[in-house]
């Protein structure tokens, strides 16, 4: 995770520059409870079956060769993240057109002009593995699966949870990575120390008013998670969820007290804490 860290210092500076009072240095902290249990996979365009079978197959075969552990170890152990580049948009060419909201670390995001993230270094291996150029478009994460139900993209990877209602746009490949939203506090806020469990947790935010605040990225289980959605059984709280485009932006926000919590997923929640608390 600490190889993160200098990636998002420039986020996390612009951040700061956007709001009008607080410290970037103060720090923040994750309450390592999984409030959710869901799986991320694959979104593949519904007019390409046979991409959804090689993709499965290519799923299979990283996990089996140590090719997936091998990436993750690049962005949760001591490895080194590559740099992966987008070559542009060319419909005469063979190419897989890769969807993404690359603000979304350790999974995807930029630096430079590259691309980089566990999700990243999986389409280019699987680009190579299917014999095709890589194309990465970058786009909000609202619009990701969207633009490979309109077939403009072949498919999307963006650590996306499979979701029924996301099924109309998309076919999901097998599931490659376990995921879970968690809550970030202000590093003295004491309010949930005493939690031994979700239900701990969800019991002490059901008991808050709409005058509190939970920061979520736009589009994401956290923002469904907080607002309520009968499609996953999530009754929502009686606080006022407050969307962002990314994690960093609500974390920021966080500590310049626009806001009281943040719920995103795990791993960018240990990657923007780490990231945060270096600056």
């Amino acid at each position: 995770m600490k190889k993160l860290v200098a990636s998002l210092l420039a986020l996390v500076m612009a951040c700061s520059m956007l709001t009008a009072c607080g410290s970037a240095s103060t720090e923040v902290k994750v309450i390592e409870i999984d409030l959710t249990q869901e799986e991320y996979a694959f979104g593949v365009d519904k007019t390409q079956p046979e991409l959804l079978e090689q993709t499965n197959a290519f799923i299979d075969k990283i996990m089996e060769d140590g090719t997936f552990e091998t990436i993750c170890n690049n962005y949760f152990g001591d490895g080194t993240p590559v740099p992966v580049k987008s070559a542009t948009l060319d419909e005469s060419k063979d190419q897989l057109v890769v969807a993404t909201n690359a603000a979304f670390e350790p999974f995807e995001y930029m630096d430079g002009e590259d691309y980089v993230g566990i999700d990243m270094e999986i389409a280019a291996a699987l680009a190579e593995y299917l014999g095709k150029e890589l194309v990465i478009m970058n786009m909000d994460f609202d619009a990701v699966c969207l633009s490979v139900g309109q077939q403009k993209c072949d498919i999307a990877m963006a650590g996306l949870t499979v979701r029924e209602d996301r099924e109309e746009y998309v076919s999901f490949t097998k599931s490659y990575y376990n995921a879970s939203q968690k809550l970030i506090v202000m590093a003295d806020d004491k309010t949930f120390d005493g939690c031994a469990d979700a239900a701990a947790v969800e019991a002490l935010i059901n008991g808050m008013g709409s005058d509190v605040r939970i920061g979520v990225q736009n589009g994401t289980t956290g923002q469904f998670y907080v607002e309520g959605d009968e499609d996953w059984g999530f009754a929502g709280y009686p606080v006022t969820c407050v969307g962002y485009k990314n994690g960093s932006q609500a974390v920021q926000d966080m500590i310049n007290g626009n806001i009281n919590y943040v719920i995103i997923d795990s791993a960018p929640a240990a990657a923007i804490t780490a990231a945060m608390n270096e600056f």
